[in-house]
């Protein structure tokens, strides 16, 4: 990185951002996808400044508190099953966790079978699903040696390479990986750090009727995409699949550290009653101010449509970058669901290199790939059309300045 990067934020409102030298710009990353709703909204806010005023802290699921409660009916009302139980937690890559443990005590099984290009966190259980060796290869020796990693195949591959895919995932779930058996199959109905690569059309739900048949639980990873960042509640919805544990995270929070491992009552009371000791806690577990915030997080997130506002968006955003990118020889495809959209240029690194570049334009985007190839684009729901005009105005500029400079 030059000497542009990093900047050092100091406030932050709807999409804009402000430095420490004053500079202002457009955040088009939602802070890893966290401000869905926008940086600071005032309903978000004032929730949060409520909630420290009477209860800061409580005693997770020993002694809970109310907002805690509330929060775990909220979510059992978003969920797709009738009868949800839910285990909250602060970061998804510990809501993978859960989801892991569930799966084994659920099943029997410890086998994982996971995608290549798959990213579910860095904590040991989840970096055993996760597929990308830079994360992976100092900690080799530590990590499950029962996970078994198959091809992803995108929107764009052909019949014959999805048929392929399918064959190792029933490999796989046929003779496990390591000695141990498949018990959880872990997918990211879209996958996010690997450069928003899109499933191809109807592999998702084949995974997800291989893996029932076999005995396997279906996880989703939606860390990222849940509560709307595609353009519906969750990503899944759109492959017509119903998972049998869903991971979310990210935007739940609206701004505060707060994830869930959520299943049907059928999956979850695998977990035996606590006879004094739990033995899957934390500290923070459903942490009053984080629940107040994502209590009224969700009541933004219906109260303002954003749901609909970012598949619009999204829409317009991914139909005016890839017009206004049409011609550059460099950019290998624009593609997305609703305000989760990926630039693939052709050269490793090059996603970082216009990331930087960009902020000079007074934009704030993110590299993703395994290449740093993807220029990658979160922004809040709350963007204006304004605002998104003048992001692809400048982002066309941007990578066509690259593009004749190489």
């Amino acid at each position: 990185m030059g000497e542009r990067f990093p900047i050092f934020w100091e406030e932050a409102r709807g999409a804009n951002v402000r430095d420490v030298d004053g500079n202002e710009y457009l955040d088009l990353t939602g802070a890893f996808g966290v401000a869905l709703a926008g940086h600071a909204h005032p309903c978000i806010t004032r929730r949060v400044s409520e909630q420290t005023a009477s209860l800061v802290h409580g005693m997770g699921d020993v002694h809970p508190s109310a907002v805690k409660l509330e929060v775990l009916e909220r979510l059992a009302s978003l969920a797709p099953w009738p009868d949800t139980r839910t285990v909250l937690a602060t970061s998804g890559s510990e809501a993978i966790e859960i989801a892991l443990k569930t799966a084994q005590l659920a099943t029997g099984r410890a086998g994982v079978l996971a995608f290549a290009g798959g990213y579910h966190g860095l904590t040991l259980g989840s970096l055993a699903a996760t597929h990308r060796e830079h994360f992976r290869s100092s900690f080799e020796r530590r990590l499950y040696r029962g996970v078994v990693h198959t091809r992803f195949p995108r929107i764009s591959d052909k019949p014959r390479a999805v048929a392929a895919a399918l064959d190792e995932v029933d490999r796989a779930l046929h003779r496990g990986h390591g000695g141990d058996p498949i018990g959880a199959v872990v997918i990211e109905p879209v996958q996010g750090r690997a450069g928003t690569r899109i499933p191809a059309p109807g592999f998702v739900a084949a995974v997800a009727a291989r893996a029932r048949a076999a005995g396997a639980l279906l996880v989703c990873d939606e860390v990222l995409t849940a509560f709307g960042r595609t353009g519906k509640m969750f990503a899944h919805e759109h492959s017509g699949v119903v998972p049998d544990l869903l991971c979310v995270g990210k935007a739940l929070g609206g701004g505060m550290p707060l994830s869930a491992c959520l299943a049907p009552a059928s999956v979850m009371d695998a977990w035996p009653i606590s006879e004094g000791e739990a033995i899957h806690t934390s500290t923070f577990l459903g942490h009053p101010v984080a629940c107040a915030s994502a209590l009224a997080f969700l009541d933004v997130l219906a109260d303002e449509a954003l749901i609909e506002r970012a598949a619009r968006l999204g829409e317009l955003l991914r139909s005016e970058l890839a017009t206004g990118l049409a011609e550059v020889e460099d950019v290998m495809e624009v593609r997305g669901q609703g305000l989760l959209i990926g630039i693939e240029l052709a050269a490793a690194g090059s996603g970082a290199a216009v990331s930087e570049s960009a902020l000079d334009a007074g934009l704030i985007t993110l590299a993703a790939g395994s290449r740093g190839e993807v220029l990658q684009l979160l922004p809040p729901a709350v963007l204006s059309e304004a605002q998104a005009e003048h992001a692809v105005r400048a982002l066309v500029t941007r990578v066509r300045l690259w593009s004749g400079e190489r």
